[in-house]
């Protein structure tokens, strides 16, 4: 799971590669069954991380990154202010 931002920005270079190679060996691979076996695991990655992007991006920063809860912080599991 993402945890924060920096992890958003690298799964999302990720993903840029992976269609970037998917459409590489689109435009290459002439044999459509070789096509297929190639790219198949690419484009279930590809889901998985855009997946993941997807739930990182439905909840703020304020809520808990476990059960998307607000009045948790995910660095310190307290609400600034409560004791």
């Amino acid at each position: 799971m993402i945890a924060n931002d920096r992890e958003l920005q690298i799964t999302l270079e990720r993903i840029a590669w992976f269609q970037q190679l998917v459409n590489h060996l689109r435009k290459t691979e002439t044999n459509l069954v070789n096509y297929r076996a190639a790219v198949s695991g690419f484009l279930v990655e590809i889901d998985r991380m855009q997946l993941e992007v997807r739930e990182y991006s439905w909840i703020l920063p304020t809520e808990s990154p476990s059960t998307g809860e607000p009045g948790t912080a995910p660095d310190s599991g307290h609400v600034v202010g409560v004791s």
